[in-house]
């Protein structure tokens, strides 16, 4: 099986649909976001720190070619993964691409919620989250919308709706083949 790339903003879902994908799949999921950091020992938000955007930026396409090389695998990649040198067409090259699309509302109420575990979002208002999501989204989403596949990470809520959508989303596949 190819790989399956899961791209989006920040709290799309991207993680909670990439592994019940694939655990439905049988097959690994890797968040590509948690391998860097376990790869090189840091955090994401230390590597920014300590060596900067462009560094980060470079360890990351080198760590989406690695796990792209992988076989049977569902890679969760960070929010801006697809927006950075070559790699869109590298992952629409080699894998199979999805972009959860999620409503402006979705991602700023999870991201209010858990806002302590986003560095780019702790101690911001609703309304300075909202601003800035609106502002990345702007500048990333001709990105997303280059994946094959685009599904709304809405109902990824509790398990019923997890489960509902990683169905939909293998039904599409397999209609779409």
């Amino acid at each position: 099986m190819r790989p399956i790339f899961i791209m989006g903003y920040m709290a799309s879902g991207k993680t909670t649909f990439g592994r019940a994908l694939a655990r439905k799949l049988g097959v690994r999921h890797i968040d590509l976001d948690f391998y860097i950091e376990q790869r090189f020992r840091k955090t994401i938000p230390e590597i920014f720190e300590s060596e900067g955007e462009n560094a980060f930026r470079a360890k990351e396409s080198a760590m989406l070619r690695e796990v792209g090389e992988f076989e049977d695998v569902v890679i969760s990649c960070g929010g801006g993964t697809p927006c950075f040198g070559d790699n869109m067409d590298y992952m629409l090259q080699c894998g199979l691409t999805v972009f959860l699309d999620t409503s402006e509302e979705c991602m700023v109420r999870r991201l209010v919620a858990n806002n302590r575990r986003r560095p780019l979002m702790a101690g911001k208002t609703e309304a300075e989250i909202s601003s800035k999501l609106r502002e990345v989204m702007e500048l990333r989403r001709p990105y997303y919308q280059k994946a094959e596949f685009t599904m709304s990470g809405d109902k990824l809520e509790d398990c019923g709706q997890i489960e509902e959508s990683v169905t939909r989303f293998l039904s599409e596949v397999v209609m779409s083949s």
